[in-house]
């Protein structure tokens, strides 16, 4: 017998075509899907549905799994225990986690290490089927190098109400970076459209081809040659805060790909960026509450800022 999975639809693909949003979650070519549609194997909200119709938030959907479906997915999530992941909260509707640097938020083709989805596996910790197979339950991302806060849903709801919030600009995220130099103005905001550098798959920059990015951010303390920022973020671009540093000229400490002094990274002992994801608010959808969560520094950074001072 096919793996039967049940789906349900977040707000992010309503309106979509069956068969795209399908590709979306499951993560297999839209041939794919629409051929697992053409064989009745796809049923919307209880029926038997095409691969054309729309699909609705909070619809419904039941896939029989092929086999090899599983040769074409992206990775799946493989429990693996991740030291120094630590769970902040959990209830039935959300986990939030504190993820140390060098764990990926989950898997990829491009990754071999551990992942946040396989230590909360591993933990037992059950999350909502939402989302691409290989990123179930993630509404928002950290880099691998970048160690703080991420919140991670449980619950189909949550899921669809937590991927709104972060889309319509209503969670707080609060990032502390250490940068090289000072920045002049000590108090701004970086207003400027990132995009996928040409030429380089994992890099990005600012050009005017880019998506809307605008960052805001404040000098928390002033040292001789490096300043601590506390940053806020309007939008959630792929590497945002260090692409919009970097183009301040003033990069975030110890990150090598955008442009940082070696020479300061080792005094400083830093074999990543200085950045860190310290500060988490939102309104929590199962209780309605604002909620907030915060993370100190790890020793990497602690030890960083103790070589300045």
């Amino acid at each position: 017998m096919p793996e039967r999975r049940v789906i349900s639809v977040p707000d992010g693909l309503d309106g979509q075509r069956l068969d795209a949003a399908l590709s979306r979650l499951l993560g297999f070519s839209r041939t794919l899907a629409a051929e697992l549609a053409a064989d009745g194997q796809v049923r919307l909200n209880g029926r038997a549905a095409g691969k054309s119709e729309r699909v609705r938030d909070g619809d419904q959907l039941e896939v029989a799994m092929p086999e090899a479906a599983s040769g074409t997915t992206a990775p799946s999530v493989t429990p693996l225990r991740v030291p120094g992941l630590r769970i902040v909260h959990e209830d039935d509707d959300l986990v939030v986690v504190d993820k140390p640097a060098g764990v990926a938020a989950h898997p990829s083709l491009n990754w071999t290490g551990p992942d946040v989805l396989g230590g909360l596996a591993a933990a037992g910790v059950r999350i909502a089927i939402s989302g691409a197979a290989e990123r179930q339950g993630i509404v928002s991302r950290l880099d691998v190098g970048t160690s703080g806060l991420m919140v991670v849903a449980k619950s189909e709801y949550a899921y669809s109400r937590l991927k709104h919030l972060f889309r319509s600009r209503q969670v707080d995220k609060t990032y502390h970076a250490l940068v090289q130099g000072l920045p002049d103005p000590v108090v701004g905001t970086i207003d400027a459209p990132i995009g996928r550098r040409p030429g380089a798959e994992f890099k990005f920059a600012v050009m005017d081809s880019g998506k809307p990015s605008v960052t805001h951010y404040e000098v928390i303390e002033a040292f001789r040659s490096a300043a601590l920022l506390e940053v806020a973020l309007e939008t959630g671009r792929t590497h945002q805060i260090r692409v919009h540093l970097a183009a301040l000229k003033h990069p975030c400490c110890g990150d090598a790909m955008y442009g940082a002094d070696p020479v300061l990274a080792t005094r400083l002992g830093l074999s990543r960026q200085w950045l860190h994801a310290v500060g988490l608010g939102f309104e929590h959808p199962g209780t309605g509450e604002q909620v907030t969560y915060a993370s100190a520094y790890p020793p990497d950074l602690e030890f960083a800022l103790e070589r300045l001072e």
